[in-house]
C-alpha cells in the first residue's frame, strides 16, 4: 500500500503536499462558509458562483496549460504555482482582518486562483512520474489522492472549529502560510534521483497544443472514462454545495457543523484511496462500478432524516466517489507516453473541473429552489448515466453480455473479456 514511500524524494514530497493540502482545504471552507453566512444572506447561488469562477479556467487555458506541462522544467513549474496560491490566502487574510472584505473581492480571487490552479494541476499530476518513475506510478497516484483527502478530513474541521472560535481570518493566514511546505520542499529535493524526461521526451509523440487531441483519437478507452467523468463531476461532485446548504438549510447547524461534514466526507474518499493504493493496477470496471456506487450513495444521503444518519453515509459518497475517481486518474496517468502526458493530464482535468460554470450553479439553483435533498437526487442521477455509458461501452467494445441462467434461483452471469473473446465471470 505504501510502497511509493520508499522513494526518498516522494516522501518529502507527500509530507509537504499534505500540509499545502491541509491549508488550501482550511482556506476553501473558510471562504464559503463566509460568502453563504456573511456575504449574502444564505445564498447558494452565490456560493455557486465562486465555485465556477475558481473552476472556470480549466475550460479556457487547458491547452496551454498542457503544453507548459510538458515542455518545461515541472519542478521550478510548481515553485512558481505554489508561491503565487500561497500569496492569495495572505491577500484573503489582510481583506478580512481589516473588515475590508466584499464579494466582489472572493470572486476576484477565485477566479485568480483558478487561473494559477489551472496551470499548477497538470504539472503537479506529471510530476508524480518524476518523483517515482512509471513501476510505481499507479500507487503514487493512489497515495497522493490519499494525502489529498487525509487534509480535506482535517481541514474543514480544523477552519470550521477556527472560523467559529476566532474568525476567518485566522483561517486564511494559516492557509497562505501552510505553501511555504511545498515551497521548501521543491526546493530542496534531490535533483540527481528525479526521474525527468529527456528534451526529446517532452516533445512528446504530438507536438504543440493540439498533441494531446490528437493522441486521443487513438484511445477510445481514454475518451470513455472522459465521458463518464464529465457528467458525474459536473451534475454530481457538487460537495461544498451540497454539505454547506444541507448543513444550514436543512439541519441549523452552524460553521463547527459544516466543516465537520467535509470531514466525514473525507473519511470515506481516504478510505477509497488507501483501498486503491493495494491495487497493482488500475482498471476500466472499477471506474463504471464507482460512477453507479456514487449515484446509489448520493440517492440514500439524499433520504437521511437527520444530521447523524446524513454523516453516516456521506462516507459512502467519498468511497464511491474517491474509488472512481483515482481509477480513473492512475489508468490515465499510466497509460499515457510521459511526452504527452501534461497535455492529456490538462485534458483530464479540463474535463473533470471545467464542468463546474455549468454544474455548480445549477446545483445552487436547484438548492435554492427545490432544496438541498434535490440538489443531491440530481447527484444520485449523475452517477446512474456515468454507469449506464460505461455498460453500453462494454457492450459494444468489449462484448459485455447479459444473460438469465437457471440454477436454484435467476441470477444475472456478465461475461466478457478484453480481447473480444467471451470469459464468465
Amino acid at each position: 500500500m505504501f510502497q511509493s514511500l520508499a522513494e526518498p524524494n516522494y516522501r518529502r514530497w507527500f509530507g509537504g503536499a499534505l500540509v499545502s493540502n491541509t491549508g488550501t482545504w482550511m482556506q476553501r471552507t473558510a471562504q464559503d462558509w463566509i460568502v453563504l453566512t456573511q456575504l449574502t444572506d444564505e445564498d447558494a447561488t452565490a456560493l455557486g458562483i465562486c465555485m465556477a469562477l475558481q473552476l472556470g479556467p480549466q475550460l479556457l487555458l487547458f491547452p496551454v496549460a498542457g503544453t507548459l506541462a510538458d515542455r518545461f522544467r515541472r519542478r521550478w513549474m510548481l515553485l512558481l504555482t505554489q508561491i503565487l496560491q500561497g500569496s492569495m490566502g495572505l491577500i484573503l487574510f489582510t481583506l478580512t482582518v481589516t473588515n475590508a472584505i466584499q464579494l466582489w473581492h472572493v470572486y476576484v480571487l477565485a477566479l485568480a486562483l483558478g487561473i494559477v490552479a489551472t496551470v499548477d494541476a497538470p504539472v503537479r499530476q506529471a510530476f508524480v512520474s518524476e518523483l517515482v518513475g512509471e513501476r510505481l506510478l499507479p500507487n503514487a497516484v493512489s497515495l497522493n489522492s490519499a494525502s489529498f483527502n487525509s487534509a480535506r478530513m482535517v481541514g474543514p474541521a480544523l477552519a470550521g472549529v477556527l472560523t467559529a472560535a476566532l474568525g476567518a481570518s485566522t483561517v486564511f493566514l494559516l492557509s497562505g502560510l501552510a505553501f511555504a511546505a511545498t515551497v521548501t520542499v521543491l526546493l530542496t529535493l534531490d535533483g540527481a534521483s528525479l526521474h525527468s524526461p529527456s528534451r526529446e521526451t517532452r516533445r512528446g509523440p504530438g507536438r504543440g497544443v493540439m498533441g494531446g487531441f490528437r493522441y486521443l483519437r487513438t484511445r477510445p478507452d481514454i475518451l470513455v472514462v472522459l465521458s463518464i467523468l464529465f457528467v458525474v463531476s459536473t451534475f454530481g461532485i457538487n460537495f461544498n454545495i451540497y454539505t454547506a446548504t444541507m448543513a444550514r438549510m436543512e439541519f441549523g447547524r452552524d460553521a463547527t457543523g459544516f466543516g465537520l461534514l467535509n470531514s466525514v466526507l473525507a473519511v470515506g474518499s481516504l478510505t477509497g484511496a488507501l483501498l486503491a493504493a493495494r491495487r497493482e493496477r488500475p482498471r476500466l470496471r472499477m471506474i463504471f462500478w464507482g460512477a453507479g456506487a456514487f449515484g446509489a450513495a448520493c440517492a440514500a444521503s439524499a433520504l437521511m432524516p437527520t444530521y447523524a444518519t446524513f454523516a453516516i453515509v456521506l462516507t459512502t459518497v467519498g468511497l464511491a466517489s474517491i474509488t472512481m475517481l483515482t481509477a480513473a486518474n492512475a489508468y490515465v496517468q499510466s497509460t499515457t507516453p510521459a511526452g504527452v502526458r501534461g497535455r492529456v493530464m490538462s485534458i483530464y482535468l479540463a474535463v473533470l473541473l471545467g464542468g463546474a460554470p455549468i454544474g455548480a450553479p445549477f446545483a445552487g439553483w436547484v438548492a435554492d429552489t427545490l432544496g438541498a435533498r434535490a440538489a443531491l437526487g440530481v447527484g444520485a442521477a449523475s452517477g446512474a448515466v456515468g454507469f449506464l455509458i460505461g455498460v453500453v461501452w462494454m457492450m459494444t467494445a468489449k462484448n459485455l453480455r447479459v444473460r438469465y441462467v437457471r440454477r436454484s434461483r435467476r441470477f444475472v452471469r456478465l461475461s466478457y473479456d478484453g480481447r473480444g473473446g467471451t470469459a464468465h465471470t
